[in-house]
């Protein structure tokens, strides 16, 4: 994949496998978008904490890995321990929905759904990291997005009665009353936020190796069938 530079406030995201590259990243642009954000994240010179952790140096660290902010959900720092570092892939599918990659987040957010608004905001953010210009370029990975979930696996009428067939191995680590100790409950999940997190789960957007290999043998109409169901109870 070719590598362009931060070059006069613009990141220029290379898009994988194509001919061409196609300029996403605004950092101008991005810093007004980032206005949304401001409320809870500082960024820049003399940035603190404030509901949310301050941004710098964000790409390259381990979620929910800063000592001195305490205010971290389990999930996120679930997260972390499972292996998930902020890049423009996985900041990218945060930024858009970020339930969909935390399920637990704290961040009452509701996302940015325009992709070329999120990769502005993203090369704004980039400019506050120790070496932006090391930091590698990538596709932007949304969730769900044009590209890697289409509206029709969101649309899959899912089968309860099939899903609670399916639920079976799930619950020799979730509980089926709904309990998070030790691992995040799924009961009564928001349909679609569930087929949004397992298809994170087969595009390794997510991080844990246990449920990429589980999501990676469902089909989209048994992830339905397992939203339908845990989304039922």
């Amino acid at each position: 994949m070719i590598k362009s530079p931060l070059v006069a406030g613009v990141t220029a995201i290379m898009i994988a496998g194509s001919a061409t590259a196609q300029e996403l990243g605004d950092a101008e642009e991005g810093a007004k978008a980032y206005r949304q954000c401001a409320s809870c994240h500082q960024v820049g010179e003399g940035a603190k904490h404030r509901v949310g952790p301050h941004l710098n140096g964000i790409f390259g660290r381990r979620a929910g890995s800063m000592e001195d902010y305490t205010r971290y959900s389990k999930g996120l720092m679930r997260e972390g321990v499972d292996g998930l570092f902020w890049d423009l892939r996985t900041l990218d599918a945060y930024i858009e929905n970020p339930k969909a990659l935390v399920s637990d987040t704290r961040m009452a957010f509701r996302g940015i759904k325009d992709a070329e608004e999120r990769a502005d905001v993203l090369a704004y953010l980039r400019q506050f990291s120790a070496n932006p210009a090391n930091i590698p370029e990538a596709a932007p990975t949304a969730m769900p997005s044009e590209v890697d979930l289409a509206p029709e696996v969101l649309a899959i009428a899912g089968d309860v009665d099939y899903g609670e067939y399916l639920s079976t191995e799930c619950m020799t680590c979730h509980q089926a009353d709904g309990d998070d100790e030790g691992v995040p409950s799924i009961t009564g999940w928001p349909e679609e936020d569930f087929v949004v997190a397992m298809h994170a789960y087969k595009q390794k957007i997510r991080p844990h190796p246990v449920m990429q290999m589980f999501a990676g043998r469902l089909s989209d109409e048994e992830i339905a069938a397992l939203a339908a169901y845990y989304g039922s109870l």
